[in-house]
């Protein structure tokens, strides 16, 4: 037999965690990892740029109580890039997951540009 709820937890009601304010935990958790970015400005995806102080783009599906998001951004380059995506996997899981006490059962990643951290290419003479 399972155990009753007190009378008191029945009269609190319930949490509901918009997917908008999920996906914003979700693009703040992916930017304190560190070498990621957006692209910001423009419009239209026109005239926009690559961008390391903006979160990147997040959205997110839920399904009950399991959130399925998906993150378009860019990484500094070269990178070791399946690790860095693994440790933003780890970290957007861990955030989401305690901040709002959803299950993230999936998360897509889409790395829609890569930035070199040295100097630009050298022609060749």
């Amino acid at each position: 037999m399972a155990p009753l709820a007190s009378p008191a937890a029945a009269q609190r009601g319930t949490t509901t965690i918009p997917a908008k304010v999920v996906a914003k935990i979700a693009a703040e958790a992916a930017y304190e990892t560190g070498n990621v970015g957006s692209n910001a400005g423009g419009v239209l995806g026109i005239g926009a740029r690559r961008n390391f102080s903006s979160r990147p783009e997040a959205q997110c599906e839920l399904y009950g109580q399991v959130a399925v998001l998906h993150l378009n951004l860019g990484l500094v380059f070269p990178t070791p890039l399946a690790d860095t995506i693994e440790a933003v996997r780890a970290h957007v899981r861990s955030r989401v997951e305690y901040l709002t006490g959803l299950s993230v059962g999936k998360i897509n990643i889409e790395i829609s540009w890569l930035n070199p951290a040295g100097p630009g290419r050298k022609n060749l003479k």
